[in-house]
């Protein structure tokens, strides 16, 4: 897939292509309902303090919603995100990973690693923003992959 997105830098039309970025690193894709919300808000803030570890694991974080990436842009500024927002507005992308919850209009949380082979590795489909340890075993299960 391909969409737009956002940084605390920057705003791209033009987007990122999933398959671009297959090889080098495990990419997180990490599919939350919406900008500014209390527990996305803390869900991007845990996977910010920790970014540096993700990085010595060799992991690339995208975080995909179905906000435009006007408001990635000014979430990933207010709150100084060190990863790629992903817009996918029509959540196309969310309902092909099982991410898009049709009654709400929302995405779900939902967490998945890609290998370096493109193959999905990991799967939480009812990721915990109320504790860390749904984060802690993301962490750990991209460190076995090593």
């Amino acid at each position: 897939f391909t969409l737009p997105y956002a940084t605390r830098d920057t705003i791209d039309f033009e987007g990122l292509t999933l398959s671009e970025q297959i090889g080098s690193k495990y990419l997180i894709l990490a599919f939350y309902p919406a900008d500014w919300s209390s527990g996305c808000t803390k869900e991007v803030c845990t996977i910010r303090d920790n970014f540096s570890a993700l990085q010595e694991l060799n992991a690339e974080v995208f975080g995909i919603s179905g906000d435009y990436v006007f408001s990635h842009h000014e979430w990933a500024k207010y709150h100084e995100l060190p990863f790629t927002l992903l817009s996918d507005h029509s959540h196309e992308v969310a309902s092909l990973y099982d991410s898009y919850n049709e009654l709400w209009g929302y995405n779900k949380r939902t967490v998945f690693v890609i290998d370096t082979d493109g193959t999905i590795a990991y799967v939480d489909m009812e990721y915990d923003v109320s504790n860390t340890e749904d984060f802690e075993l993301l962490q750990s299960t991209i460190a076995t992959l090593k």
